[in-house]
């Protein structure tokens, strides 16, 4: 049998409370947008300089009269305004989450908000933490690898470009797989695992932290062993967050 249609005033208020529901997401989005502009604007100022820092780590290291490179006729233009916008989009990720979480908390349980509240600010200081991690760490290790391994005759002169994309792509990647914690807890939340299925798998899980760690990082062992150790580590800081957040299911009664 086909559902029966909805007339009169029912279908008015579920109309109403769609249109009210899209008002509030554009609502929702122009504010994230407007914060992005707003630091975009403040920033376009200082792009050159923010290229300089960022490029800091592989010029530090390059030989005596190397430098970094533009192939293209506007890169000098272009390449430090994308870094603009990136950092823009970094400094503004707290509106951009808190906006998205103002939208959907309402429709949430107490239960789903409590549990929601603590990995929204864990995701984004994690993620923040693993981009500092790959700048401040992993980085300078890597480019003092790939200097030292340059073969004789050949000058190391990057583009510009090329740098600011394996430098975000680091960025990103790194960012992501310090989430370990946040992805354990959903896991575990949403009942895939328990506490003790991810206490028999850590073997697994170190596996995988060097498999991932191998893949995404530049051929080194310093750099892979760099990300691999604490994504192990932050495995077991998962494990101790759904002992602290989750609650364990009862047993059903007889």
């Amino acid at each position: 049998m086909a559902a029966p249609e909805l007339d009169g005033p029912e279908s008015d208020s579920l109309e109403q409370g769609l249109f009210s529901h899209l008002i509030e997401l554009r609502t929702r989005l122009m504010r994230a947008i407007i914060a992005v502009v707003v630091v975009l604007a403040a920033l376009i100022p200082f792009a050159n300089r923010l290229y300089t820092e960022l490029a800091a780590p592989l010029v530090s290291r390059l030989p005596e009269g190397a430098h970094l490179i533009a192939t293209e006729v506007a890169s000098p233009f272009v390449t430090p305004l994308k870094l603009a916008f990136y950092a823009a989009l970094f400094i503004s990720m707290p509106v951009i989450v808190y906006q998205l979480w103002a939208f959907v908390s309402p429709g949430l349980y107490r239960n789903e908000k409590r549990l929601a509240r603590p990995l929204l600010v864990a995701a984004l200081v994690l993620f923040y933490m693993g981009c500092a991690f790959a700048y401040f760490l992993v980085l300078p290790a890597a480019f003092r690898f790939l200097t030292a391994v340059t073969p004789q005759g050949v000058e190391m002169m990057t583009d510009i470009t090329h740098y600011l994309d394996f430098v975000m792509l680091m960025f990103f990647a790194f960012g992501l797989c310090f989430e370990v914690p946040v992805a354990v807890v959903i896991l575990a939340a949403i009942g895939v695992v328990n506490l003790e299925q991810l206490r028999n798998s850590r073997r697994y899980a170190v596996v995988g932290a060097f498999t991932i760690a191998a893949f995404i990082t530049p051929p080194d062992i310093t750099s892979m062993i760099m990300l691999a150790i604490p994504m192990c580590l932050l495995y077991e800081l998962g494990l101790l967050a759904v002992r602290w957040l989750i609650k364990p299911t009862e047993a059903p009664s007889a």
